[in-house]
């Protein structure tokens, strides 16, 4: 994990301060002096100081909230682009737990309630081993529209069930998206779809996603499908 590196000036001399009210009793965000950190301060040096303080935190969400409240009280607007950059750098970090808590504190406070968001939510859930999570949010936020979800995500949470054993979810999924005439944009999803119901023992649904959406397989040049290796296991192991 590499590490983030912070200038002294300025910033570090109020370190203590933000960090103390997040460990201790976080005190009402209003009544966070400006001051503290300094207005004269630049953005790219007031998000690395966050990120810092978040990944110094102990694993808790009254901490990691109480530290979000403190750090925005001295924003004049809400600073929904800095907060976005420094879920990249959290990302770069592989904090996916903080970023979770970064998004809900987030949306708890009615912000960054965009597609983008989503996304990334589901894939930190994802990557905090939390696909039950990642389902849940899916069907409540995104699943009610699948007429016009991005297929980067509709991937996405198809890869989620896949590596998960959710099978009955995936094709669900992938029906509801057939529902509105989506034709999936690449092979390795349908390979995916195949390959649960081939798992299911739906051999003729099996067929008929391959029938279907057989010209993109034979796009490539690479002829018919060939059966995954998590397919091929499972069947050798209800035949043996």
């Amino acid at each position: 994990m590499s590490q983030i590196l912070i200038p002294n000036q300025t910033i570090g001399k109020h370190m203590s301060t933000l960090e103390g009210q997040c460990n201790n009793k976080v005190p009402n965000a209003t009544s966070v002096q400006k001051h503290q950190i300094g207005e004269n301060v630049a953005r790219k040096e007031k998000i690395k100081f966050l990120v810092t303080t978040l990944l110094d935190l102990k694993d808790s969400k009254e901490a990691v909230y109480g530290a979000l409240d403190a750090w925005v009280a001295w924003e004049p607007n809400f600073p929904i682009v800095s907060l976005k950059r420094a879920l990249l750098m959290l990302e770069k970090e592989e904090q996916w737990h903080r970023i979770v808590q970064v998004i809900k504190w987030m949306l708890s406070k009615g912000q960054g309630s965009t597609m983008g968001t989503h996304g990334q939510l589901i894939r930190a859930l994802d990557k905090d081993h939390r696909a039950e999570e990642a389902h849940e949010f899916w069907v409540k936020k995104i699943g009610t529209d699948l007429h016009s979800v991005p297929w980067q995500m509709c991937k996405s949470m198809i890869s989620i069930y896949y590596r998960n054993n959710m099978l009955e979810r995936l094709v669900k999924l992938f029906k509801g998206l057939e529902a509105y005439d989506r034709k999936p944009p690449e092979k390795s999803i349908v390979q995916k779809v195949a390959d649960a119901y081939q798992m299911l023992g739906l051999l003729e649904e099996k067929e008929r996603v391959l029938e279907k959406y057989k010209d993109l397989f034979t796009e490539t040049g690479k002829g018919r499908h060939k059966m995954s290796k998590k397919a091929l296991s499972k069947n050798k192991k209800n035949s043996g």
